[in-house]
């Protein structure tokens, strides 16, 4: 017998023809002798229409209560699902992420799981229920509902396998595995059959939207081994797990793009010890993620600082810029909202040289200018005039030979 967890996302749940679709799934995987814990999101808009309605009850809706809100999408759907199940037969049993409980600190609509208390689930699964979890939520410790942000119900699902220790962590969507790239943007882009957790990582992190990035972290920690799958059908899904050698023959896995990003630039900036901190603790108080950063001293010793955030915190933080520029004497601020970060990925780049000039002689020949550049031990990134996203992908997709061979099979 083994432990399944199972994830289904607002899609694949979004109207109760495919909750019952989801139910049949989950009880066929209960008949083959296993045990089964469900995770759900919302139904597909719901999330949206929530914040809709908070939006329009008031600009700045408080943390706190915007978490009540959003938080209730969820309620609705394991409601439903354990509804269906029982009416075909099954124990069910549906819990809210305060009632497992699943434990976060106290940072609203960006919460990160702090521990999982399994009893309950454990009790249920020893007694034969299936049991239904909300996903995206938790409870922090003055009782507090949390959010997790954005596609966190991967991150609840991954979290439970582990606290758990389940075989696998199955997440269903409407895809049917992660791709060399988008194919809605290339065609040609590839099923990936298995890939390894650090270029996961680096895809979720980079604009891949197949799974949340810290749903990754957290199965790297804890070994979970998590299987990417359509909800609509049954062929297998690409597997994301630890680093094998035939990864390692790959020099590039995949192209990533991420319109979802800003660039913000402060000029003239006093030159000593201090200054950056007294620059990016602010964002970082106000919870904002900075990604990329160029700094450039300018011959009158004063220095220029480049960096790149979510576009979700493009107001915030640029607010916050413009006040600490005005704190530190720098000379001004400006901002560019149309940009994208292209992305290239594989474990292979680590033994291979040439991969990223490669990467810029495929870009100038197309005359797409680089903005920003970025890179670790499996990826190079550039920043783009968004314009020239499709172009880049496409080519740096061709160039890298990750296109569909026309006697493929996939």
């Amino acid at each position: 017998m083994s432990l399944v967890v199972q994830k289904y996302g607002g899609t694949s749940v979004g109207t109760i023809e495919r909750i019952r679709n989801v139910a049949s799934r989950v009880a066929r995987t209960y008949d083959d002798g296993n045990d089964v814990v469900v995770v759900v999101s919302a139904m597909a808009g719901e999330t949206n229409r929530l914040v809709a309605l908070a939006n329009e009850m008031c600009e700045f809706p408080s943390d706190r209560e915007y978490d009540v809100l959003v938080s209730t999408g969820e309620q609705v759907t394991i409601a439903l699902l354990s509804m269906c199940l029982q009416s075909m037969g099954y124990n069910a049993k549906s819990y809210l992420g305060s009632q497992i409980p699943m434990l976060t600190d106290n940072a609203h609509a960006k919460a990160r799981i702090k521990a999982i208390e399994d009893k309950k689930i454990r009790e249920d699964l020893k007694n034969g229920t299936i049991v239904i979890v909300a996903g995206f939520q938790g409870i922090d410790a003055d009782g507090n509902v949390t959010t997790l942000g954005r596609g966190g119900s991967d991150t609840s699902a991954v979290a439970v396998a582990a606290a758990l220790k389940a075989d696998v962590c199955e997440i269903y969507t409407d895809v049917d595995g992660v791709y060399t790239t988008d194919p809605r943007m290339v065609p040609a882009a590839r099923k990936i059959e298995k890939i390894s957790y650090e270029e996961m990582l680096e895809m979720a992190s980079l604009g891949a939207k197949v799974l949340q990035i810290r749903s990754v972290e957290f199965a790297k920690k804890y070994g979970v081994v998590i299987h990417v799958r359509s909800s609509f059908d049954d062929k297998p899904g690409t597997l994301v797990m630890k680093e094998d050698e035939e990864m390692e023959t790959v020099l590039v896995s995949g192209i990533a793009f991420n319109k979802d990003e800003t660039k913000i630039s402060i000029f003239g900036v006093p030159d000593h010890p201090g200054i950056a901190a007294q620059i990016f603790s602010p964002l970082s108080h106000a919870n904002i993620t900075v990604d990329m950063i160029i700094q450039n001293v300018s011959s009158d010793g004063a220095t220029d600082m480049t960096f790149t955030v979510p576009k979700a915190d493009f107001k915030k933080a640029l607010k916050i810029v413009e006040e600490v520029a005005k704190e530190i004497g720098a000379r001004g601020v400006s901002s560019d909202d149309s940009i994208a970060k292209i992305s290239i990925i594989g474990v292979g780049m680590r033994s291979h040289s040439g991969i990223a000039s490669k990467m810029f002689q495929t870009l100038a020949q197309e005359r797409v200018n680089i903005q920003m550049i970025s890179t670790s031990e499996i990826k190079v990134s550039c920043v783009i005039d968004a314009k020239y996203t499709e172009l880049a992908v496409r080519v740096l997709h061709e160039a890298f030979g990750l296109s569909l061979e026309t006697d493929d099979e996939e």
